[in-house]
């Protein structure tokens, strides 16, 4: 009976430290999870340590009642949760994740974003939301709001001349829709020097003028930037004689998604009523037609001094495709489209 009664007590001893080991086992031993060698965990601004414990349980890392237990004991509290990316590791301990947590360990602490070449507001912010909180939706919706426009001086039009294309570094993962605009905001307010805007003044333009002419000159010429300087100054020269613009990337702007692909334009596409279609109305569009680089906006400030007023497609020469011939006379400029046009039929020969 004696043995009995010290066996009993044995497994009851044994039974009682395993209960009261395996927690704490558990907590500084164990590791998460993840089966994958690594895996980003995203920790929206707002949550509490319930919607953490959902998230870590809902990605297989670590269970929901485990997480609320090792917080508790390591004293992770609500006041203490910060927002952003967490980088969790196959093979790390629960109490090194929740430290993490704790302690706002977060990867990607400075987050580098880069835009380039966006068609609108959309194509920006579905390039931006990757690398912030905010979601493109809330970017965009933020932007057109009436009251961020009017905040910053814009219309609906040429708001997009708020935001210069570039790589930029926004500090944390946790940036909201407002505080990304109003960083591209002080962007903005360091590219216009005191230079810059005397320059844009001495061609009688805003600065949302400039990124409009920008907008077109890019358009214009996608492959030789070499040329923007001068094609900006031959559109300045017809702003400044009242001639229209008569450029094909804003008659094609009006088509929208009806000419994807189109790269020669009829009459027919020069022809639709449309307020951007620089054929139909004179001076500047009431905004710019895609987003325009820092580089083309300085192309029009430093616009090269000329008197041509006319350009036209050139044949290849040497191998080199897309550039233009320039003219000053309606004559120079007929003799230099019948060169484009000989080109054009010999190919379809």
């Amino acid at each position: 009976m004696k043995k009995i009664i010290v066996l009993i007590l044995l497994v009851v001893a044994g039974i009682g430290s395993y209960l009261l080991g395996k927690p704490y086992y558990d907590l500084h031993f164990s590791t998460i999870k993840l089966e994958k060698s690594e895996k980003l965990v995203f920790i929206p601004t707002g949550s509490s340590l319930e919607d953490i414990s959902l998230l870590l349980d809902s990605e297989a890392i670590m269970d929901a009642a485990d997480f609320i237990s090792f917080a508790s004991k390591l004293d992770f509290t609500e006041d203490k949760v910060e927002p952003g990316k967490y980088l969790m590791t196959k093979g790390m301990k629960n109490k090194n994740l929740i430290y993490a947590l704790k302690n706002g360990n977060q990867e990607l602490k400075d987050v580098r974003i880069t835009f380039n070449n966006c068609a609108d507001i959309e194509d920006m912010a579905g390039k931006v939301a990757p690398y912030i909180e905010a979601d493109s939706t809330q970017i965009v919706s933020y932007i057109m709001d009436p009251k961020t426009i009017e905040k910053y001086g814009f219309r609906n039009e040429t708001i997009s001349a708020l935001f210069l294309p570039d790589t930029y570094e926004v500090g944390e993962w946790d940036m909201s829709a407002e505080e990304f605009v109003q960083r591209m905001a002080d962007e903005y307010k360091k590219f216009w020097t005191d230079e810059r805007k005397e320059k844009a003044g001495s061609y009688n333009l805003k600065q949302s003028d400039v990124a409009t002419l920008a907008s077109i000159v890019e358009a214009e010429q996608s492959a030789h930037s070499e040329e923007w300087t001068t094609i900006a100054g031959l559109y300045l020269n017809r702003l400044r004689t009242g001639t229209p613009l008569q450029s094909d990337p804003t008659a094609k702007f009006c088509w929208g998604d009806e000419l994807e692909g189109v790269n020669r334009l009829l009459k027919i596409h020069m022809q639709r009523d449309c307020p951007y279609n620089t054929y139909l109305y004179k001076g500047l569009p009431p905004g710019p037609i895609r987003m325009a680089s820092k580089k083309a906006m300085d192309a029009v400030l430093n616009a090269e001094k000329h008197n041509y007023i006319f350009m036209c497609a050139a044949p290849p020469e040497d191998g080199k495709y897309g550039l233009h011939n320039f003219a000053v006379t309606n004559a120079q400029h007929e003799a230099n489209a019948a060169k484009w046009y000989r080109y054009m039929n010999s190919l379809d020969r």
